[in-house]
């Protein structure tokens, strides 16, 4: 009997292949691999579903055909860059040229968020039953440092442009962290697993590393991330990735400064009040003092 139950999304090529061959020879692992494409191969441990993360009724009908299947991890691979498709094709190479301010399209930019965010969301919704069916579930998702508010701003040489790939990533991880906050008895942890070659660009990549390279160093992280890891977002390292400018931090302090000096402006109006009432008292003591004195006052 298999100890664990592997999910692998996007298993037909990139990331999620890698990840699928690195865990079916994991003694004691199930594989439930699922892609839009056929998924190669054949293993007794594998078992494959062809499953459209942008349909949710695909995804329903996956959900259905695991009903009682406890998922003990989820490793969600499956993306796209969100690259201009007709640019992609006519531009071989020039991956700036087809993302950029002028070249972007509501077309690539609505199928960058149906598959990055709102299939993602719908998918993790849909195998929520699976999940808490397991005594300590997790959730691995492959993001992008690019997602990050901090990796795209001024001064950074790889800011700007990339307007779906980025916009998506970061929906993707704001998407996440609502889990971390509703699902709490799961663990979700976010990852960048660098620039990998996993065809989500029609080209290789410059620097590019092979994706098994990547998911070699990721595997013995996933085995070691835990609950208290809940929400982080790390890179392929194991490094904490920033989600916003530090910029945000002062304003969040700006705003706790702001937040003190009208407690004490309430503070000093409290006390102003209360001095205001005190000499009141004092000034009305000495006809208090003379109503008692006065024999009509006094009764029989």
């Amino acid at each position: 009997m298999p100890t664990q139950t592997v999910l692998i999304s996007g298993a037909a090529n990139g990331l999620g292949a890698a990840f699928l061959e690195a865990y079916r020879k994991r003694p004691d692992t199930h594989i439930i691999a699922i892609d839009k494409s056929p998924i190669p191969g054949e293993y007794d441990n594998v078992q494959t579903f062809p499953v459209d993360i942008t349909n949710e009724t695909s995804i329903n009908d996956l959900a259905k055909r695991i009903t009682d299947q406890p998922l003990d991890l989820i490793i969600h691979s499956a993306g796209i860059r969100g690259l201009v498709p007709h640019l992609e094709a006519s531009l071989h190479g020039d991956l700036d040229a087809c993302e950029s301010l002028a070249a972007m399209d509501l077309a690539t930019l609505t199928q960058a968020f149906h598959l990055n965010a709102a299939g993602t969301f719908l998918l993790f919704r849909a195998l929520l039953p699976n999940l808490r069916l397991a005594p300590d579930p997790k959730v691995i998702v492959m993001s992008s440092r690019m997602g990050s508010l901090a990796n795209n701003a001024t001064g950074n040489r790889a800011a700007g442009a990339a307007y779906a790939y980025r916009a998506s990533k970061a929906a993707l991880n704001a998407i996440v962290r609502s889990f971390v906050v509703d699902v709490p008895g799961v663990t979700w942890v976010l990852c960048h697993p660098g620039r990998v070659e996993t065809k989500l660009v029609k080209w290789r990549e410059e620097g590019a590393i092979g994706a098994e390279e990547s998911v070699e160093g990721l595997v013995p992280l996933i085995a070691g991330w835990g609950r208290e890891d809940s929400g982080g977002f790390y890179d392929r390292f194991g490094e904490v990735i920033p989600w916003a400018e530090p910029a945000q931090e002062d304003g969040d302090e700006d705003e706790d400064e702001d937040n003190e000096k009208l407690r004490g402006a309430r503070e000093q109006n409290s006390r102003s009040e209360i001095k205001h009432e005190m000499v009141s008292v004092v000034e009305e003591l000495p006809r208090y003092n003379n109503r008692l004195a006065s024999p009509q006052d006094v009764k029989a």
